[in-house]
């Protein structure tokens, strides 16, 4: 994942039911845990977290 990609945010971290969309707005390669990805969503809100609370959204290429 890169800064601009756009993500699906992973209800462990929103608290929400489903998966949330997102956009990448940081990647960070912490000694400790290993990739940290920052997220913000639509209405401001930015979620991070490891790199597998997050997930590639699907791009419609029609």
């Amino acid at each position: 994942m890169k800064v601009g990609d756009n993500v699906l945010i992973s209800p462990d971290l929103t608290h929400q039911t489903d998966w949330v969309k997102g956009k990448v707005i940081d990647v960070e390669q912490n000694q400790f845990v290993g990739v940290v990805i920052s997220a913000e969503t639509s209405d401001g809100d930015i979620f991070f977290g490891y790199e597998d609370l997050f997930k590639a959204a699907e791009v419609c290429m029609h």
